[in-house]
This record gives structure tokens, C-alpha cells and sequence, in this order.
């Protein structure tokens, strides 16, 4: 059966999104039409949308408890979700807990009630025990990436969430792979699954790039400077190859925002909205980054370092090719490395001799000390921009508005000088501090 879906297009229009692609077509009425969901889909194919969209539909306008909980394995997964949420416009209450904010901070955000709640597994599971949350409303239950949360560890936990929820009438689960079967804490009985998991990704470009010994830093220096003004992700098996990667990159004048477990949180964030807006092209990471943040379509992926086992390697090529849009994964083997038997046949790549010319970013990043809070939007943000930082309107890039603060994209040759003119400007009678974004 179609269901319509209340206000879509007002919805899409501030997603800035035309049209739901089938998955998220069938994703809705399958949702609307069924208690027990499983939905398998690539990563970045848009799955956050297709629970939320119909979660707007089941939500009950007369009762402002908590009614939906979304467990997600990951910090930056609950929040993007509660910013997907809010730039939805749907008018409720939605807040997202985790791991490495005080349980203070919690306990007063969630005095008032949120409709939906997000949140790590063990954030929830503390809340629920403390009675922080009420849960007379619940109805829904949405485990997002759920086998990446178990393979976390959060296993304990989940089943402790969903045995306290027994009145749950509607559970949605998502993943990204098949390899992990339905959790049996769940007690779904006979749930729908929706499989838009491809075994083969045509527009996926294999390739390889061979490296004397010793020589892996210099080789990637030279593709990336092939790659010049691409978007992609550089993915390391540990924070320690991080570290040695990104001072090499520092030094040879190549940007790059770093993503991987040990940094702190608000590092992480930061990190993420430059490689979104364009000041970073590269993001350096860890398999952190393999699923469950919100980053663009990327052109490529680079395996640094070969991951050992193959959903790794699925999930490090899903972040390219992806919604019909072609891409390439690169591995940079040494000559007497051996590649795992996961790994299919792959064409050879040869790139120039590396140089000195550094990759210069188009946009920079400012930072706003004002946000939601202070009743500010990204139309007011805007309007700032144009008429006293004099700017047209293809010179002004992402807007990111968060409850204290926003971050805004600008012509890197221009961004100095705009945070000079407008720092200390007044924006909905509240005086600002802008400044160029240090990560």
C-alpha cells in the first residue's frame, strides 16, 4: 500500500532533497505498514531519512512524553540523526545523549521530555535505570547500524534497553550488512526484511598502486596530488599510522581533517564539518569512518593500510560509488605485501613522481558563537554575510547551526578578512564572536 507522507515536499524542500530514491520509498510503507522492519542498505544510501520519515507519521501530536527511542553505535550517528531531525522542521522535541558529556548536562536537557531520543546504548540504558526517561509512551524502537553497536560491545545493553520497552508495538532495525543475524533480545517474530544490499558495485573502480619498501608516504603523496581537488577519505588500521601519516601530509603542504577514536569529541565534530563544507578535501581516518557519519558523496577511498577482514574492506568502499555515482578505491601495496584472499582482482594505477605543490583549499571555515538557543537561523547567518561581509551568493558555502554556536563555509582567499569586518556583529540582537576555525 502508498502511504502519502504529511508535508513531503515542505519536508524535501529543506533537505534541500527533490525526491526520495526507491529505497526510501518502499522503506516508508513497508514501515507504515509493519510492526517488525529490517532494512539492509548500503551506507550513505539515505536509510536515517526512511525511518524518520515515517517515525513523523506514527509519532501521536497529543502526547509530548518521550515516544521513539534510536539506539545508534556511535556518537557522531546520534548526532547527525538529531540534525537530520531538526532541519526536518517537524516541530518536536528531539535530543540525542552519548558517552563523554556529563550525566548534569543530560538530566537537564531532558527535564522536558523529548518526543524522540537518541543515543548510545549505554547513555539510554544509564538514563532508563535512573528513571531519567519515561517510558509509559515508547511505542517505537529503532536500532540503527545495529550490528555495529553489537560488535562494539553494547550487546549487555541493548538487551537490557529492549527488555524494559516490552510495550513496543513498532521495531525498526538497519544495517549496512548481512553478516549479523537479528539480535533474538528483539523477539521479532516475523519481520519484514528489505534487502537492498548488492553483492557487485559496478560503478566501484579497483585499483592498486605498488610501493617500494618504505616508500608507501611518498606514493601517497604523489596520487593525491593526481587526485587534486577530489574528495575522499585516507583509511588507516590504527591512530598511531595516523599520526605518522598526517605530519608527513602537513609537511608536504597537503590539508587534510583527521577522524579516528582517540581524539576528543569536539575534535571529531569539527573535523567533520570541514571535510563537509569543502575546507578539507581529505579526511585521514580510521574504520571509525567506515559507516554511521554524515559525510558527501566521495570520489575515492585510499586503503593506507589493507584492513583484515572483508567487511572492513566492504564498508571502506562503500563510502565511493555510491547512488549511481561512480567512484575508485585505491590500495597502496608494498611489492612483497600479500593482499587477503577477500580482496578481488584490481587494475594497476600509476601515478607521477610526487612534487612539492601543495593542494589548496577553495573554502575555510568561521566559527559563530551564537546558535539555536539564541533563536538564530541560518537565514539570519546568511543575510549577515551578504550585506555587511559583502558576499554573493556562490561565495557563501555550508551553514552548520548547532544549539550554541554555527560554522559557515567561505572563500578561503576572503575568510581572514570577513572574520576581521564581522567579528563582534550583532545577529537577533545578540553580539558574536567569528573567527576562523582552528582543528
Amino acid at each position: 500500500m502508498n502511504h502519502a507522507i504529511k508535508n513531503q515536499k515542505e519536508i524535501l524542500d529543506k533537505l534541500g532533497i527533490s525526491q526520495l530514491n526507491p529505497m526510501q520509498v518502499e522503506a516508508f510503507n513497508t514501515i507504515m505498514d509493519s510492526d517488525e522492519v529490517v532494512l539492509l542498505s548500503p551506507t550513505g544510501t539515505g536509510k536515517t531519512l526512511a525511518f524518520l520519515l515515517p517515525l513523523l507519521q506514527i509519532i501521536k501530536t497529543d502526547i509530548q512524553e518521550t515516544q521513539a527511542i534510536i539506539l545508534v553505535p556511535s556518537r557522531e550517528l546520534a548526532i547527525q540523526i538529531e540534525q537530520v531531525m531538526r532541519d526536518m522542521g517537524s516541530g518536536y522535541k528531539v535530543n540525542a545523549v552519548y558517552g563523554g558529556r556529563s550525566s548534569s548536562s543530560d538530566r537537564l536537557l531532558l527535564s522536558t521530555a523529548p518526543v524522540v531520543l537518541i543515543g548510545t546504548p549505554g547513555r539510554i540504558a544509564d538514563h532508563l535505570r535512573r528513571g531519567t526517561v519515561k517510558i509509559k509512551h515508547i511505542t517505537t524502537l529503532i536500532l540503527d547500524e545495529f550490528d555495529k553497536s553489537l560488535e562494539t560491545g553494547f550487546e549487555k545493553e541493548m538487551k537490557e534497553i529492549a527488555q524494559s520497552l516490552s510495550q513496543v508495538d513498532k521495531k525498526i532495525l538497519t544495517s549496512a550488512t548481512e553478516k549479523v543475524s537479528i539480535p533474538h533480545f528483539m523477539e521479532m517474530k516475523k519481520p519484514v526484511q528489505l534487502n537492498f544490499l548488492k553483492k557487485d558495485n559496478a560503478l566501484l573502480a579497483l585499483k592498486y598502486i605498488l610501493s617500494d619498501a618504505g616508500s608507501k608516504l611518498n606514493t601517497l603523496q604523489s596520487l593525491l596530488l593526481d587526485l587534486s581537488k577530489q574528495r575522499g577519505i585516507i583509511f588507516c588500521n590504527y591512530k598511531e599510522t595516523i599520526v605518522v601519516v598526517s605530519d608527513f601530509l602537513s609537511t608536504v603542504g597537503i590539508d587534510h581533517s583527521l577522524f579516528y577514536g582517540g581524539l576528543e569529541q569536539v575534535d571529531r565534530e569539527r573535523a567533520l564539518i570541514k571535510f563537509r563544507n569543502g575546507s578539507h578535501h581529505i579526511l585521514l581516518a580510521t574504520d571509525l569512518a567506515a559507516r554511521g557519519i554524515d559525510v558527501p558523496a566521495l570520489d575515492y577511498i585510499v586503503h593506507y593500510q589493507l584492513p583484515s577482514r572483508p567487511d572492513e574492506f566492504i564498508h571502506r568502499n562503500g563510502r565511493t560509488a555510491r547512488m549511481q555515482a561512480s567512484g575508485a578505491a585505491f590500495m597502496i601495496v608494498e611489492t612483497k605485501e600479500h593482499l587477503p584472499d577477500f580482496i578481488p582482482s584490481a587494475a594497476e594505477y600509476g601515478v607521477k613522481s610526487a612534487t612539492s605543490n601543495p593542494i589548496f583549499p577553495v573554502w575555510e571555515t568561521l566559527y559563530i558563537s551564537g546558535g539555536r538557543k539564541d533563536k538564530i537561523s541560518k537565514g539570519d547567518i546568511a543575510g549577515l554575510f551578504f550585506k555587511q561581509g559583502m558576499l554573493q551568493k556562490e561565495e557563501l558555502g555550508l551553514i552548520e547551526l548547532k544549539n550554541d554556536c554555527a560554522f559557515i563555509a567561505v572563500p578561503y582567499n576572503k575568510a581572514q578578512s570577513l572574520a576581521t569586518t564581522l567579528n563582534n556583529s550583532k545577529i537577533k540582537k545578540r553580539k558574536v564572536r567569528i573567527s576562523i576555525l582552528k582543528t
